[in-house]
């Protein structure tokens, strides 16, 4: 048998031959009643040389979805001969994932609290470790999450689109919206790309439920970025389909008034100024509201629960430059993924 003359992979105390893998746990913190918690990192190192793909999932713990796309990217018969390293990091909000809710004990939220610090609060102090031991080991990344708690995203990808490497990154993950999203402040993606790691966050679901049409729609999107950087063999199959549009800007219809939602638009439709996108009524069945649509666009996010306040975000929609190949796209995707 030939060596791989490749270097091995080191992170944290562990050392990874190429052509092997292996489970780190990274110390956290003690709980309250003595119990450890860990920060568990599986590491692919393939034979032969080439990009190191981060992949995590469960920043916001309450956020699942991603945590069953990289159990089964992990599975994946695509990855069983790749070339570079693949870093895969299911669950990294541990205190939230394991309570069900989004942030951390200390009620931070760990998407605003990168690039963190030794000495501050445990969602920074979470965040310096994860950025200091895991992300800067990474050559790209992807950040997978879900809808806030009681909405609903239609499978998109956000990115700064004036980053080459993220651009295609996100061309080649082949879902059909593509939002050139601003980065924030404290967030994963902010200050990867700041540490020069070109990033991507997929947002595709609920809170707290798996969608299977987002995970599967997920997990090819992984299988088709590791293609396009050469990592594993393209197979015509999962080659990206040529339906991405690009959105610049998005925004929430907000409800003008409280009472019982009922939603009209489903996720994905393409809509028009004045379309009826749902109703707001007093539970006294005494008046409805209508709900119209103010610009042309994608419903790519929706609320999910019956009764709202005035204010409350109902329905996401992005802008879109090319309304007719938006639908297009959305027709021939949910026809790829939505049948049984």
């Amino acid at each position: 048998m030939v060596k791989s003359s490749r270097e091995p992979f080191v992170l944290g105390k562990t050392t990874i031959a190429p052509g092997t893998h292996a489970t780190i746990d990274l110390p956290l913190s003690l709980l309250s009643d003595h119990t450890p918690i860990t920060l568990t990192v599986q590491v692919k190192h393939g034979k032969q040389p080439g990009p190191t793909l981060l992949v995590n999932g469960a920043v916001h713990g309450d956020e699942v979805n991603g945590v069953e796309i990289i159990r089964r990217v992990l599975r994946h018969s695509a990855i069983k001969h790749m070339s570079g390293t693949l870093i895969a990091v299911p669950i990294v909000n541990v205190y939230g994932f394991l309570t069900n809710v989004r942030y951390l004990p200390d009620r931070r939220d760990l998407n605003r609290s990168f690039p963190g610090s030794p000495k501050g609060s445990l969602a920074s102090r979470l965040a310096h470790l994860y950025m200091t031991k895991v992300v800067a080991k990474s050559t790209h990344g992807i950040d997978l999450h879900t809808a806030a708690i009681h909405r609903s995203n239609f499978p998109q990808i956000r990115c700064d689109l004036s980053n080459p490497d993220a651009r295609a990154m996100a061309m080649s993950f082949g879902v059909p919206v593509v939002l050139n999203a601003a980065l924030r402040e404290g967030s994963l993606r902010k200050a990867a790309i700041d540490a020069g790691i070109p990033f991507l966050v997929y947002e595709a679901g609920e809170a707290l439920r798996f969608d299977e049409v987002s995970i599967r729609a997920g997990i090819q999107g992984i299988i088709r970025v590791m293609g396009d950087l050469g990592m594993i063999r393209q197979r015509r199959r999962d080659e990206a389909p040529a339906y991405p549009v690009i959105s610049r800007s998005s925004f929430w219809v907000r409800a003008p008034e409280g009472g019982i939602f009922r939603a009209r638009a489903k996720l994905g439709a393409r809509v028009f100024a004045g379309n009826h996108l749902g109703t707001i009524a007093s539970p006294f069945g005494d008046s409805e509201f209508p709900i119209e649509c103010p610009t042309d666009g994608i419903v790519i996010g929706r609320n999910n629960l019956p009764n709202v306040n005035q204010g409350d975000g109902i329905f996401n929609i992005a802008r879109v430059d090319d309304p007719e190949a938006a639908a297009e796209a959305i027709d021939v995707f949910q026809e790829d993924w939505e049948q049984d």
